[in-house]
């Protein structure tokens, strides 16, 4: 019996693939203490909180039970999608598959940057030229790649990144945001609602853009311009993204 199936007939078919997603690495198993932090997030980042996937790290919670349906609720109530729990003991791995997770072992830090030693870079400029950071009026410039996990943030004024964003790192600023490498995180521009802000980047592979609240996901984004030098700035509340010549 011959075992060829017709291709025109299957329903589906199985590819490996590597998705960027963002990993919310637990350090509390307390649901109204995630609330909290999260709602502060929002209030800083509004558009990274738009029913973005997350894998849930419990790696670093000594706890063999975890109240996970409220954590998974406390996230969807701020419009974060937990798609799977990584490490934990049993009756976690269980809960998460109850709840209809994905269940992933932990790391072995061999394939993985720790989280641990991933610095959220927001504190203030050091004073020397050697530094990774340094103000630039009331603006921010960031020497060196933003790694993933990393949020880079400039509260007032722009951001200049002199290196690449990482898939799954995240820079804002109340003003613009300009990246000399590839984008391939999360930029968000106009952070406190400046319209006239923009983003500026030399390599596009972006997970969002934002200006002002209005953003655009990667499948979004017209194909031709990824990996292009591109501008993108608000017209008439429309992120309009064009080359940047």
């Amino acid at each position: 019996m011959s075992l060829n199936v017709d291709r025109a007939s299957m329903a589906f078919t199985f590819k490996g693939g590597m998705l960027p997603m963002t990993v919310m690495e637990l350090t509390s198993a307390d649901p109204e203490r995630i609330r909290e932090q999260l709602a502060g997030k929002l209030s800083q980042s509004p558009a990274f909180f738009q029913h973005t996937p997350v894998v849930l790290s419990v790696e670093r919670l000594d706890e063999p039970h975890l109240a996970l349906e409220r954590i998974c609720a406390v996230c969807r109530a701020h419009k974060l999608l937990p798609v799977a729990v990584r490490g934990g003991q049993d009756p976690v791995k269980q809960s998460a598959w109850a709840l209809g997770l994905g269940w992933f072992p932990p790391s072995d830090g061999s394939r993985v940057r720790p989280l641990e030693s991933v610095a959220p870079a927001v504190e203030p400029a050091a004073e020397t030229d050697s530094s990774a950071e340094a103000t630039a009026g009331s603006g921010r410039i960031y020497r060196g790649t933003v790694r993933s996990g990393q949020q880079v943030t400039a509260p007032e004024g722009d951001l200049v990144v002199i290196g690449a964003v990482n898939a799954g790192a995240e820079v804002l600023a109340a003003g613009s945001v300009h990246v000399y490498g590839a984008l391939r995180g999360r930029a968000l521009a106009g952070i406190h609602g400046d319209a006239r802000a923009g983003i500026f980047c030399r390599e596009l592979h972006a997970e969002l853009l934002s200006v002002a609240g209005n953003y655009k996901r990667l499948e979004d984004i017209d194909p031709q311009l990824l990996g292009t030098s591109v501008q993108v700035v608000l017209d008439d509340a429309q992120l309009e993204i064009t080359p940047l010549t």
